[in-house]
């Protein structure tokens, strides 16, 4: 009975660890495992036609080992889809690895667990490409069926990617502490902080906020940011990575002591140390403008990737600006050129960066060079270019320029293209002969050369609208003369809302030679000096002696005892129902025109913080839009416009003909020509008279 139970005991033992190894992650020596999901697309992705392909991202991080990469896609292909026949495979990055006939099963979604093979992954962007192969009918096995719009497939934003990895054995150097501080599974963890003095001066501040520009450009999370916090508040402790910024008489006695001796009077140090579980990258100085260059280092991400070591000084020779940002340029569309393969439609689209305050100004062309197979069916084959998914032109394809073809178009001004866009290169590779082919014999194909590019001339958007922001904060992709006016006693909330305000300025300011200022409400400067700024201020009513001087030219004012928010023109609030909103309101400068003041304010502070929330995150930012907006803790946001008319009117005349370098080039030769006959009628009566004077 003994050895019964003994053996029952040891089988037991063994399921249950069988049991646990299937929901539990197992270290290896590597480290212990972790998971990351992310979802594939944030919206559905349409295949249609009988073949048509579209490609989606998939980013892996330079310090993960990858053991495992696990796609979980939901679909609905078309209910006539023929299953016998009917494919779509998965390719990553160029190298096919899995292929499926799509289910139609009674209208419903369908679900499908791939596993990628790890080879086939790179650090950084990897593309997944999904090709679809859609027969809605059989009229000849032989034959290739004609393109009908009942030929789809979709896939749905519920797809997503589960990565299993361990992380790599770094050395501690500032730039693997830089990749893992803002890592996609960092961020999405809540494990990064930046962490300043409690009442920290302006110097402090402005370190941190360009510190904070620069992790903000390297962040690839679309809803994740970093949080600025006070050294008081205990949840900064509770982050496993935090960048401490602080002159050095206002370090905390805990991290002088992970720093050691050292010498910061005449320089500024960062430096790696870890403390209590924490792993944190220090910057400190005795001297305030050394501690903002320190800062202005880590903005210059382009740097920090190259310190390979675990501590950096910086003194008054140190270079640390970026580069001058060219805002109107030429943008090369493909470094090496790409090729598309396969018949009917087949799209190559490119992204292109562009400052989110500019857009597209009149004369800016796109230059497609191209070839293709010559056996195509040349009456209905051609070539479209998009922009942002609008067709802004067509050519058609022909045999004898199928070796060297090209397709320049001019940008419309009125697609109103501002930030970062997309551009396609979609091709009708039409084959003749209805289709009865061998495909591959006879697979027609298309080239995009290294010479195709854009020639982008841009310009600022003034109107004081949210739907230009960041404008007027930033300036060629640089602060722009900003001031924050904060109030004396600042608490975790407003330290908050400063750092979601940053960190989306942050990551659309490319340089790091911008200005930023910060003011509390007793050191307020004199207007004087306030009309070079273009202000945001942080804080309540009660809270902020400024704002109850300006009180009367927000769009939301406050009652006569600040309490909270009372009903305008746009919105009525109930008076209870005013102390639990925030506000985001931009207007124009009171001290000079052409100067903007976005006011971030609500009853309390906790209100300022959930204002910022809209303007932290490019995924946010889209529900902010016109001049003042008002939230609420429920999640509800409104969004009004108050100006009539704001700012400068881009479509003037003269801004118009500046923007056209052909009509400027009219224009001098007209002139030019217009100048010679007026000295040609001077010289002519000049004769005249001399002539007439020798006569009389």
């Amino acid at each position: 009975m003994n050895t019964r139970s003994t053996i029952s005991g040891i089988l037991c033992f063994v399921l249950f660890m069988i049991s646990c190894g299937q929901v539990y992650a197992l270290p290896d020596s590597g480290g212990n495992r972790s998971t990351y999901e992310a979802p594939l697309t944030s919206n559905h992705v349409s295949l249609s036609g009988v073949t048509a392909a579209r490609s989606l991202y998939i980013q892996v991080e330079d310090y993960w080992n990858v053991s495992d990469l696990t796609l979980h896609l939901d679909y609905q292909a078309t209910q006539l889809a023929k299953g016998e026949i009917s494919s779509a495979t998965l390719a990553m990055n160029g190298t096919k690895f899995y292929s499926f006939r799509p289910v139609t099963d009674k209208q419903k979604k369908q679900t499908l667990t791939v596993s990628v093979p790890k080879d086939l992954l790179v650090p950084g962007s990897n593309t997944l490409s999904i090709e679809g192969y859609i027969i809605t009918n059989l009229p000849d096995r032989m034959c290739v069926p004609v393109e009908k719009r009942d030929n789809w497939l979709e896939l749905y934003e519920s797809s997503y990617s589960t990565i299993t990895y361990t992380k790599k054995d770094g050395a501690g150097s500032i730039r693997t502490f830089n990749q893992q501080f803002v890592g996609l599974d960092t961020l999405k963890e809540k494990k990064s902080a930046i962490g300043v003095p409690d009442n920290g001066t302006s110097s402090e501040l402005e370190a941190a906020v360009y510190a904070l520009s620069g992790f903000a450009k390297s962040n690839r999370s679309e809803d994740h940011t970093i949080p600025m916090l006070p050294f008081q508040d205990p949840k900064l402790d509770r982050h496993e990575m935090v960048v401490i910024v602080a002159l050095y008489e206002n370090l905390p006695d805990g991290w002088k002591q992970a720093l050691g001796q050292v010498n910061v009077r005449n320089k500024a140090l960062i430096r790696i140390v870890s403390k209590d579980n924490q792993s944190a990258l220090v910057v400190t100085s005795e001297d305030p403008a050394l501690l903002e260059k320190a800062g202005r280092l880590i903005g210059n991400q382009a740097l920090v990737n190259q310190l390979d070591g675990t501590e950096k000084w910086v003194d008054a020779n140190t270079n640390v600006k970026t580069p001058d940002i060219t805002v109107s340029r030429d943008v090369t569309l493909t470094e090496t050129g790409d090729k598309l393969t396969g018949m009917m439609h087949q799209e190559k689209s490119y992204f292109v960066t562009l400052p989110a305050n500019r857009f597209i100004a009149e004369a800016s062309k796109i230059r497609l060079d191209f070839r293709y197979s010559d056996n195509l069916d040349f009456d209905r084959s051609l070539v479209t270019i998009l922009i942002n998914d609008t067709p802004i032109g067509s050519k058609k394809l022909t045999k004898e320029l199928s070796n060297q073809d090209q397709l320049t178009l001019t940008i419309p001004k009125n697609l109103e293209i501002s930030g970062n866009f997309t551009v396609t290169a979609a091709f009708d590779l039409e084959l003749k002969s209805a289709g009865c082919i061998e495909l591959q014999d006879q697979m027609p194909w298309a080239y995009i050369t290294k010479d195709s590019l854009l020639q982008l001339n841009t310009k600022d958007r003034t109107d004081l609208l949210f739907n230009n922001y960041p404008n007027p904060f930033l300036r060629d992709a640089s602060f722009n003369k900003v001031a924050v006016l904060m109030p004396d006693k600042m608490d975790s909330y407003n330290y908050l809302a400063i750092g979601n305000l940053f960190h989306l300025l942050g990551k659309y300011a490319e340089a790091n030679t911008g200005e930023v200022t910060f003011f509390r409400d007793r050191e307020m400067p004199a207007e004087s000096e306030l009309k070079q700024y273009n202000l945001i201020s942080i804080g309540s009513y009660k809270e902020h002696s400024w704002l109850q001087k300006h009180n009367g030219k927000l769009f939301f004012k406050y009652g006569s005892d600040g309490a909270g928010l009372v009903s305008n023109e746009k919105m009525s609030i109930e008076e209870d129902y005013g102390k639990r909103i925030g506000t985001l309101q931009l207007m124009e400068s009171p001290y000079a025109p052409g100067y903007g003041w976005l006011a971030v304010t609500g009853a309390s502070s906790k209100y300022n913080y959930l204002a910022s929330n809209l303007l932290a995150t490019d995924k946010a930012k889209w529900k902010a839009h016109g001049d003042g907006v008002v939230t609420d803790a429920d999640g509800n946001v409104e969004a009004f416009r108050f100006k009539k008319q704001a700012g400068q009117e881009g479509n003037r005349l003269i801004d118009r003909i500046t923007e056209r370098g052909d009509v400027m080039r009219y224009a001098v030769v007209l002139g030019l020509v217009f100048i010679m006959v007026i000295v040609s009628l001077v010289f002519l009566v000049r004769k005249y008279r001399k002539k007439r004077a020798g006569e009389e």
